[in-house]
């Protein structure tokens, strides 16, 4: 099959559009593991995936991202409180908060002075957690092309941090008391063009076009559509979720 549109060619509007979400028994976790439900803060929160979630299970939640587009783009919400501020300046008192979380967000942190603030703004045995999707997996048929595109030829074009994101942030410091995550993950349906838009959104896709390289893009759109077929037939897409969990 030949791709006629070109998915790689979209505003910013498409990452909110496209982004997986994370599932509710992620936010039921946390607000579980929290010793009460004052206050969540989801920091990086972007526009708000995990922000939402977190909503019905405290009593304020507080939305933190430094881009204020990000903040524009969020869903309101009369228990979420969203503010442009950095990871490492909380604009929260001292001894205020029952969970922490950052979601696809802590490689850009300077994290020792997030670390700080952590422990400035947490209550006692507070929860903090840090939470990546990795990398997305397909059925068969698709997955190795999928994979060789990933790993080889869209690859060199990442920033050195999607590493950290890879290992699920098994080498980031965490100087807290580390608890065993539960085993989650997400899982969606998708056609054809909710995948390749999901694609576009990547910040290698974007470097690759700035180098010239669009034919790498358009090479795999035509092969993995060739692969899925009816671009109309939904198939099954998974990212296994990792967590770095401990109390402070």
């Amino acid at each position: 099959m030949s791709i006629t549109r070109n998915w790689f060619e979209q505003d910013g509007r498409a990452y909110a559009r496209f982004r997986p979400e994370y599932p509710q028994r992620l936010a039921s976790f946390l607000a579980v593991a929290a010793p009460d439900h004052r206050l969540a803060v989801d920091v990086g929160c972007g526009n708000g995936q995990l922000t939402r979630l977190l909503a019905p299970y405290f009593d304020k939640v507080v939305g933190l991202d430094p881009s204020a587009d990000q903040i524009a783009n969020a869903i309101p919400n009369e228990r979420i409180d969203y503010r442009c501020a950095p990871a490492e300046r909380l604009p929260l008192p001292d001894a205020s908060a029952s969970l922490i979380t950052a979601a696809q967000a802590a490689h850009w942190f300077d994290l020792a002075a997030f670390h700080g603030e952590v422990r400035r703004v947490a209550v006692p045995g507070a929860m903090v957690a840090l939470i990546s999707y990795g990398v997305l997996n397909l059925e068969p048929a698709l997955d190795a092309r999928f994979q060789a595109f990933y790993r080889d030829e869209i690859g060199p074009y990442w920033p050195a941090e999607r590493k950290l994101v890879d290992s699920g942030y098994a080498t980031l410091a965490f100087p807290f008391e580390e608890l065993a995550p539960p085993a989650l993950d997400i899982r969606v349906e998708w056609h054809l063009f909710e995948f390749l838009g999901y694609v576009m959104t990547w910040s290698a896709v974007r470097s690759a076009k700035e180098a010239g390289r669009e034919d790498l893009l358009m090479a795999f759109a035509n092969d993995i559509g060739a692969a899925w077929g009816d671009p109309d037939r939904k198939r099954p897409v998974r990212w296994p979720i990792n967590m770095r969990i401990g109390r402070v």
